[in-house]
């Protein structure tokens, strides 16, 4: 069983093409986080009209993966919901998971530059 400081969850993002890269550059910037990812995909909506359901007629989507501490991740996913605009019509969806298991990393904060 994992210690509640290893415990962790991963919020998925599907969004429309072009949004997924200015949500993680500030997630980066903004919030320090370094275990986030862009993937891509392709389908229909659930509400792409039927004229537009034939082959070929696929949109592509952007995925935004996010690994977050469990006792920050609902907070994290109501920062993401707005950054990314998931309520504006045709603004995509989220949803968070338990991750299964995760290794922690993180990066000394007293790095010396060497000459």
């Amino acid at each position: 069983m994992l210690s509640a400081m290893q415990q962790q969850k991963v919020i998925t993002c599907v969004l429309p093409k072009g949004k997924a890269g200015s949500v993680l550059e500030v997630l980066a910037r903004e919030r320090k986080l370094t275990a986030v990812d862009i993937h891509f995909a392709r389908g229909i909506g659930r509400i792409t009209p039927l004229r537009h359901r034939g082959i070929g007629e696929t949109s592509e989507r952007e995925v935004l993966t996010v690994a977050v501490a469990a006792a920050e991740a609902d907070e994290m996913f109501e920062y993401i919901h707005g950054l990314a605009e998931i309520d504006r019509p045709h603004g995509g969806l989220m949803y968070m998971h338990d991750l299964q298991i995760s290794t922690g990393f993180s990066l000394p904060t007293d790095l010396n530059e060497e000459e």
